[in-house]
């Protein structure tokens, strides 16, 4: 059963993110499931992304070129929508709001997350990034929000901070003196999407609406600037199956799909839950990676990933019930 929006939502393109009752409130069974569900198909399609992102640079592709192949195809299917959902203001998102949407998930996002592998290997970027999303979005959504820390959430990560280090331990071991360059700029990125996560959660706006004003303002400035200034030679070098592959990851998925499904995520669970969801990227990116590139993950990544993702359950709330006696049956009477 999908939650009715508040008045307020109705006014920011169609259907809210957040429902007015639960809010700041605990959630049903129903809609909770909707949040995990739409959450962990986020995940995956981030580490879809990321593992495409990595074989894109190796076919030589740079940050502007995934800048331009995100938002030039979200835009495109985006706009259709956007045409019949009041064009002016965006969708009731509104240009002010969507221009700082854009500055914190749009291009500048990109250009982080993507531009820190010149410098570091994958394995960083799937930890750091979706860590630094974990813990930020918790600690705002606390001070922020007012979102009650739980015991359950503060085990949880706890053991997502575990796993992570674990994996990074590893993955430290590679790559040359800059690294750490890559690293601060994964670390920006996160902080960058945690922004974006908190704005969405205090203005209530649709996700379908932030969708396509992000993909439209992205594209507003992005697609003039690259055929005034930008090179399409290392776009057009590419293979057909890999640039046709890299626009369904890169714009269909990753920069439609997945923002709609974190929106549901978020709305459902509260930003410091759909927070969490990143945590699993690196699991996610392992098992990705090994389908794609049959890289097979090593004993530490394994078990980081694993400590990462039991924690995300821990701190969702699924593991308590598992525990918890069921309550003794009352006899009817008569």
């Amino acid at each position: 059963m999908i939650a009715t929006t508040s008045p307020k939502g109705a006014q920011h393109g169609g259907a809210s993110f957040f429902t007015s009752s639960a809010a700041t409130g605990p959630t049903t069974k129903g809609p909770a499931a909707i949040g995990i569900a739409a959450g962990i198909a986020a995940a995956i399609i981030w580490a879809t992304y990321l593992v495409f992102a990595k074989s894109g640079t190796s076919h030589g592709l740079a940050p502007q070129d995934f800048v331009l192949l995100r938002f030039g195809t979200a835009a495109a299917i985006m706009l259709p929508w956007l045409v019949r959902n009041n064009p002016r203001t965006l969708g009731g998102v509104g240009w002010r709001r969507a221009t700082l949407l854009m500055l914190l998930a749009g291009p500048p996002f990109i250009l982080l997350g993507t531009g820190g592998y010149i410098f570091a290997p994958l394995a960083h970027g799937a930890v750091i990034q979706p860590s630094t999303v974990t813990l930020a979005s918790m600690m705002a959504a606390a001070i922020l929000l007012k979102e009650r820390l739980t015991r359950d959430k503060l085990i949880g990560v706890g053991m997502i901070i575990a796993g992570l280090v674990v994996i990074a331990g590893h993955a430290s071991r590679m790559g040359g003196g800059h690294v750490w360059i890559g690293d601060l700029l994964f670390v920006a990125a996160g902080l960058s999407w945690t922004g974006f996560t908190i704005l969405i959660k205090r203005w209530e706006l649709g996700a379908l609406a932030v969708t396509a004003a992000v993909s439209i303002v992205s594209a507003i400035v992005v697609v003039p600037a690259t055929l005034i200034w930008g090179d399409f030679s290392r776009i057009a070098a590419l293979p057909l199956g890999t640039l046709v592959a890299q626009i369904i990851v890169q714009g269909a998925l990753s920069g439609v799909v997945a923002v709609i499904a974190f929106g549901v995520a978020v709305r459902h669970l509260g930003a410091a839950k759909a927070g969490l969801f990143p945590a699993i990227v690196p699991a996610a990116t392992l098992i990705v990676g090994m389908t794609v590139t049959g890289a097979m993950p090593s004993f530490y990544e394994w078990t980081g990933a694993a400590l990462a993702s039991l924690g995300l359950v821990t701190a969702i709330g699924l593991v308590r019930p598992l525990f918890t006696p069921a309550p003794p049956l009352v006899p009817a009477k008569g």
